[in-house]
């Protein structure tokens, strides 16, 4: 797992309602890794972080997961899509994400069910706007 340290930051004058929810985020750049669970864990979500599949997979086995958010070509020749299959076999109803700077999208064939795609370079709006999109309609 990537260590991820973020300093509590002051609270909003307006009411906050965090969102609910873990994400896994599954990437192996680091400065990225680190961008998209700042901007998630900035809306109140719970952010657990893997640099390839392996780890991703023992976060998966150990911890509820709600939601997974995975770069396709990670580390340790270990693939984001491979990922998600396995993930969904156990999780059935699991959203996916996925991204990727070195592909437009993926194939219905290659994608599991119900999944989005979201190229690199994305915005983090773009990643928070989707997470809350899965996850109410999950609910």
């Amino acid at each position: 797992m990537i260590p991820f340290a973020c300093a509590p930051a002051a609270l909003p004058a307006f009411p906050f309602a965090p969102h609910t929810g873990t994400i896994l985020v599954v990437e192996d750049e680091a400065f990225v890794c680190e961008l998209a669970a700042e901007a998630l864990l900035d809306e109140g979500y719970r952010v657990l972080t893997a640099a390839d599949a392996d780890e991703a997979e023992a976060i998966l086995s150990s911890e509820q997961v709600d939601l997974l958010f995975t770069d396709i070509d990670l580390a340790r020749n270990t693939n984001g899509i491979a990922l998600a299959h396995r993930a969904r076999r156990a999780l059935p109803r699991l959203p996916v994400v996925y991204t990727s700077g070195g592909r437009d999208g993926l194939s219905p064939t290659e994608a599991v069910s119900r999944s989005v795609f979201v190229p690199k370079p994305y915005r983090t709006a773009q990643i928070v706007a989707v997470t809350h999109d899965l996850l109410r309609d999950r609910a």
